[in-house]
């Protein structure tokens, strides 16, 4: 039995040795030694706390739901007490606490006298401060408590007061849910239950001890529930789960503080026939719809983009893959052709298609390029560049000295050279005042800072800028507008990240949306090249601003895009299309095909 658990908690040792136990709130393994392995998968997962039902019988003392299913090889000492100290032995519990909570189920003086009898043989247990052993269900009066001793410590299941002394020997307050509600778990609790419970768990805290409901649902609604109202041990028969969920919890959670200001568009273009001139391309790298929901339930219900009207969604796959990646999705922007993943401006036999910004230079109007990214990451790089892989940034960047690009801003500065025929701007104020043929402004030497990193209003500030430099060429321009860091808080699952940058980039969105409304003419086209993260929003407050965001993946998923338009032209980006289709919506727009 000892070789297998040890081969059981070696492989479980990185992960408890990595959890961290910050949080106040913690899953307690409910019936423990109902799981194909007891205790190790509740200590593997994170658990802090293990329940086990005791019977005393024939001297013994036996782990099982009910007595007429006892095994005589299910002992509390094997299944438990040998447990913890292999864990010891093989130094996976260290610092963390862990509370065994034994539910007596035969006479309470007998069972725990045998209870104290059997832990005193592990010195080696008793003699760790961090773990504890509670006693729940037939236990002593509370005036008995200080009969037993230190390393046993109380189940008490009242809102009674008790004498100083008693409260010493309490190590855990647990009361029945269902005394308070029959919430089931889905949803929330009722107007009614929701100020009972709250009071409930208020009066159990200001005792100062760790708090319990039993006969709580079973589910990441509830788990939530009472994890932010202060419950510290959450009852789950799902230890891996509860407790995975309970230490990303405070991750997924963003109380937001970054505003985007809402404009309320003009609509001036409708019912009128006015040729498109210039084109604005909006693109959230990652912004699927959770991530417009989360941005704008956190910006108090509402964005610069929910005021649109013309709405329509996009199909993503690349010809080698169920999901895109950036460079296929910008590649099919630009070009107007799906290709495999992680080519760039080529199609997928690897041959240079004409971009965006080529085809339109060629017929007189001026380009440009916004992007919260390097200048040779996979999105900008596919509307100037021509390369079989993302990864080639040295050939991307000498495709950039090749460019028709007339402005672009961006971060990396440190990957390109060459670039003599660009003027370079040092401020977002200097692009709108400079009267240079090509401008280039860099964001940064490498990587451009996120939001919460303190990058402040830089894209807006850029976009607007972008858009008076281009608009004083006195031609028809096209710009494309990357907020690139929207999908970085999909791959890293971070909340905050997505929230933000998609704050930031509503930003963006209104200064291009206040630009048409100023300059007839102007075509905006909001959307993303993939979702990022499989990203859902289970919980959350709007008066504070606050999301809990789900993550199925670190990766792309390949769930419909929305695409948002403003403007001359926006009534051709309606519908349900391929993302290929939006280089090909926009040049019709522009009367060029």
């Amino acid at each position: 039995m000892f070789s297998t658990l040890k081969k059981i908690s070696l492989a479980l040792a990185v992960s408890a040795a990595s959890l961290a136990f910050s949080q106040n709130y913690s899953a307690h393994s409910h019936n423990d030694y109902e799981q194909k392995v007891p205790f190790w998968y509740a200590l593997g997962s994170g658990a802090k706390s293990v329940e086990a039902d005791v019977y005393l019988v024939n001297n013994e003392l036996f782990v099982s739901h009910e007595q007429k299913n006892i095994q005589k090889e299910r002992t509390f000492g094997n299944l438990y007490l040998k447990s913890i100290e292999k864990a010891l032995d093989l130094g996976i519990i260290k610092d963390q606490p862990i509370q065994i909570l034994i539910d007596l189920k035969t006479d309470a003086e007998p069972t725990l006298d045998k209870i104290v009898a059997e832990i005193s043989k592990y010195p080696k247990i008793t003699a760790q401060k961090n773990i504890s052993f509670v006693i729940s269900g037939n236990q002593p009066k509370p005036d008995k408590f200080n009969l037993y001793p230190d390393f046993i410590r109380f189940d008490y299941q009242s809102l009674e007061n008790l004498t100083p002394q008693q409260w010493e020997k309490v190590g855990l307050l647990s009361l029945n849910f269902k005394q308070y509600s029959v919430w089931n778990g889905k949803g929330g609790l009722t107007e009614d239950d929701l100020p009972k419970v709250s009071a409930v768990i208020k009066k159990a805290k200001s005792f100062g001890k760790p708090f319990r409901f039993w006969a709580i649902p079973d589910g990441k609604t509830s788990w939530e529930f009472f994890a932010h109202h202060g419950v510290d041990f959450i009852n789950t028969d799902h230890p891996k789960e509860c407790a995975e969920y309970l230490s990303k919890l405070e991750q997924r959670t963003f109380k937001n503080t970054v505003f985007s200001e809402v404009y309320q568009p003009k609509f001036g273009y409708e019912n009128k026939k006015t040729p498109v001139k210039n084109v604005i391309l909006l693109i959230g790298d990652g912004n699927g719809l959770s991530q417009i929901s989360s941005s704008v339930l956190a910006n108090k219900g509402q964005l610069t983009l929910t005021q649109l009207k013309n709405i329509g969604l996009i199909k993503t796959t690349a010809t080698d893959n169920f999901t895109t990646d950036s460079a296929a999705g910008a590649t099919a922007f630009a070009t107007g052709k799906k290709t495999k993943n992680r080519f760039i401006g080529v199609d997928s036999d690897g041959k240079p298609i004409p971009n965006m910004t080529e085809v339109l230079s060629g017929k007189g109007f001026s380009t440009g390029i916004i992007t919260t990214d390097e200048i040779v990451g996979a999105t900008p790089s596919a509307f100037y560049a021509h390369q079989k892989d993302r990864g080639m940034e040295k050939e991307i960047a000498q495709d950039l000295t090749k460019s028709k690009l007339t402005f672009f801003a961006a971060g990396g500065k440190s990957k390109v050279s060459g670039l003599n025929h660009f003027k370079l701007a040092n401020s977002a104020v200097e692009v709108g005042e400079s009267k240079a043929e090509n401008l280039a402004y860099y964001l940064s030497e490498n990587g451009v800072p996120q939001v919460l990193k303190g990058r402040g209003n830089l894209l807006a500030e850029t976009v607007e800028n972008g858009l008076k430099f281009l608009k004083n060429k006195k031609k028809p321009f096209f710009m494309m507008v990357e907020a690139a860091q929207i999908d970085s808080g999909g791959h890293s699952n971070t909340t905050g990240t997505i929230v933000t940058e998609g704050i930031d980039f509503d930003r963006a969105i209104t200064k291009a949306i206040q630009f048409a409304d100023e300059n007839p003419g102007t075509l905006v086209v909001i959307t993303a090249d993939h979702e990022t993260g499989g990203f859902s929003i289970p919980h959350g407050d709007m008066e504070t601003g606050t999301v809990e965001g789900d993550f199925t993946t670190d990766d792309h998923s390949a769930t419909l895009i929305p695409v948002f338009s403003y403007g001359a032209g926006s009534e051709n980006f309606i519908g349900v299309y391929e993302n290929n289709e939006i280089f090909h919506k926009i040049l019709k727009a522009l009367k060029l095909q």
